[in-house]
């Protein structure tokens, strides 16, 4: 069910030609900028992919694919992809990429089965990137390091809008911080996840929270992931189970948390072994991408998704992601947007 909030007294500070200007201005900085940090280089991503090979990013399980049929392949089905997660890495190993480089690319996707509201679209638009690793770096350490250098490129970015539209002050601290899902837990019990990383969020102003997927002590997990892609499960140096996680920033127009990116270090053998297990998943053992992993054929790599309405929704004070980008929405919603000072495209 769609859900609007309406910050009271909400007026854009920017008019239409103005965001125009300010969402194109965001992707060519950031995308550069990201690039720079994690020496990647563009690559032509897939809108679609053929059902049945494990490729397709399957979310937290339940959401349905776009699906249809194509002529030349004897009605063989294809879905537009929920996210490039594990086709990143398959590309990582068709294109020899050494390690410590990696790829980015535009990912646009359609999500048939989000709950509309501020932040959730129908549509998805984001940089999706993958980077070669040695198996040495499966660390928190490492994590933390990637996850401040895309963090440098966010700061950097803000200051840049600060200087075309001065009425938009910076307000990103300096810093990261982190914490893992469980200490999250633990400091604020009483709490659900959603409202733990408001809190959060609204303490740090920047946050990453380490281990998304597995089950912490109440038995519930922070949130859900796929069994294939990210590390969840393994135990890490500090004796927590998790090698990934979602970086999140304070939303003071929306006066909630905002997730502007979920990444990590991905599986290897053992821990995809593990996890499909966990997940009664061990079917997915015989897909395409399932094998060529199991068989050695794929590199250690860490990547992730930054969504790129969110992230220029953050920098342009805007309250809802219809303002940034072009989508379906309920009319019921439109009206009560537009009543609040929300324009939607």
């Amino acid at each position: 069910m769609s859900y609007l909030i309406k910050p009271k007294g909400y007026k854009a500070l920017l008019n239409l030609s103005q965001t125009e200007m300010g969402i194109k201005k965001i992707k060519d900085f950031f995308q550069q900028n990201l690039s720079s940090e994690l020496r990647l280089r563009r690559v032509t991503a897939p809108l679609f992919v053929l059902k049945g090979m494990g490729i397709n990013d399957d979310l937290n399980g339940v959401e349905r694919p776009v699906s249809f049929p194509i002529k030349d392949l004897n009605d063989a089905q294809a879905e537009i992809v929920h996210s490039l997660a594990k086709w990143k890495r398959l590309t990582l190993a068709d294109y020899q990429i050494e390690k410590g480089y990696g790829i980015y690319t535009d990912m646009n996707a359609i999500r048939s089965d989000e709950e509309l509201g501020n932040l959730h679209s129908l549509y998805v638009d984001q940089w999706d990137w993958e980077r070669v690793m040695g198996e040495e770096e499966r660390t928190v350490a490492f994590l933390k390091e990637i996850v401040r250098r895309i963090y440098a490129a966010m700061v950097r970015t803000e200051y840049l809008v600060y200087e075309m539209f001065p009425q938009i002050r910076p307000v990103l601290p300096q810093e990261i911080q982190f914490i893992h899902a469980e200490e999250l837990l633990q400091r604020y019990p009483t709490l659900t996840p959603k409202e733990r990383e408001d809190a959060i969020a609204k303490e740090y102003g920047a946050v990453f929270i380490i281990g998304i997927g597995g089950k912490l002590a109440n038995g519930e997990k922070h949130d859900g992931r796929a069994p294939d892609y990210d590390d969840w499960s393994t135990i890490a140096e500090n004796g927590l189970a998790g090698l990934n996680g979602d970086l999140l920033v304070w939303n003071e127009v929306l006066g909630h948390s905002l997730e502007l990116s979920s990444m990590g270090i991905r599986v290897n053998k053992e821990a995809l072994l593990r996890q499909l297990a966990l997940c009664d998943a061990e079917g997915r053992k015989e897909l395409y991408f399932h094998k060529r992993l199991l068989n050695g054929e794929l590199p250690q790599s860490i990547g992730g998704g930054i969504g790129q309405s969110r992230l220029c929704m953050f920098y342009l004070r805007k309250a809802h992601i219809g303002e940034i980008q072009a989508s379906i929405w309920p009319e019921e919603m439109r009206k009560e947007a537009r009543a609040a000072g929300m324009l939607l495209i």
